[in-house]
């Protein structure tokens, strides 16, 4: 009787022993992901995973989206500026010699550099860039582009690989359902001149043409004020036309004046009769010059769009 109750307590222990051990299993299981059986098992297996799910930032609002959307703007235009200083400099090394005392072109380039607050590292890297075997020079092209509404387009290039470039654009302006011209069919819509830019929040429109007047500029150019929106204004910008003699001029008479200027990269092209289109037009120019921008040879886009 004994040895029987002796049996049936090692019989309930070790059944004891067995349970305790399927639970670990299922419980290890679990946390090394493994299958386990039946739709409970399936059920604890999806709720045990860890999920990670990657979203594109939202704008939350109008005002974030735009504010977003200008300090993109800003910083395509400023990676094309240091972009274009960068090729440039090549070039001007291709050609006369790293020495900018007897290389005069390049010592213009680093002068404008410097003027425009390049990066020092930026300029260095494309000084060595030049020297490197491969490497070839670059060259400028103009492209012409006929866009929507009766709106006409310059493309400005500056490429070590022509048939590279050329297909870019052809392809981008293709997917736009936009149209390129023939060479003198669009530039002869521009006129190039020095521009200093001025934001209409850091001057008085009365004050800039008093100082326009005194530094013998040719024109003071007004942004287009059609609507209300605070938020757009602060990214519009007075352009103060002036001859390249006078440029320095006119950049002497802000700094005494104590404004804030944005200058040009040399120049700018101006439209001689700006033309005026409908909202459609307007947004389909506008994602067309966006696509070119980002392309790597295009380094400026010009519009004749009011």
């Amino acid at each position: 009787m004994a040895s029987a109750a002796r049996a049936l307590g090692a019989l309930l222990h070790r059944a004891s022993s067995l349970s305790s051990s399927a639970s670990a299993l299922r419980g290890a299981s679990l946390l090394r992901g493994d299958r386990p059986i039946g739709s409970a098992g399936l059920f604890q297996r999806h709720a045990a995973r860890r999920r990670i799910s990657s979203f594109p930032p939202l704008c939350m609002g109008r005002r974030s989206c735009k504010i977003a959307g200008r300090k993109d703007a800003q910083n395509l235009k400023k990676m094309k500026r240091n972009s274009k200083i960068g090729k440039e400099i090549v070039a001007a090394i291709k050609k006369g010699g790293p020495n900018p005392s007897s290389n005069t072109t390049l010592s213009a380039i680093l002068e404008k550099a410097r003027e425009l607050d390049v990066p020092k590292e930026i300029l260095e890297r494309n000084i060595k860039r030049a020297s490197e075997k491969g490497q070839d020079t670059y060259t400028e092209k103009v492209y012409e582009v006929y866009g929507f509404g009766g709106v006409g387009m310059v493309v400005e290039v500056l490429t070590d690989k022509i048939t590279r470039s050329v297909a870019d654009i052809r392809n981008v302006v293709k997917d736009c359902a936009a149209k390129l011209a023939d060479p003198g069919s669009v530039t002869f819509r521009f006129r190039q001149a020095r521009v200093v830019n001025i934001k209409v929040t850091d001057a008085d429109k009365d004050q800039l043409l008093t100082i326009a007047l005194d530094a013998g500029a040719d024109d003071v150019l007004e942004p287009n004020f059609d609507d209300d929106d605070s938020e757009e204004e602060a990214e519009r910008f007075y352009k103060i036309v002036t001859t390249s003699e006078n440029y320095p001029v006119v950049l002497s008479k802000l700094q005494e004046e104590g404004l804030k200027f944005e200058t040009d990269n040399g120049y700018e092209l101006l439209p001689l009769n700006p033309i005026e289109v409908d909202d459609e037009a307007m947004e389909l120019n506008k994602e067309l010059v966006s696509k070119l921008l980002e392309l790597d040879d295009v380094d400026a886009v010009y519009t004749d769009q009011k």
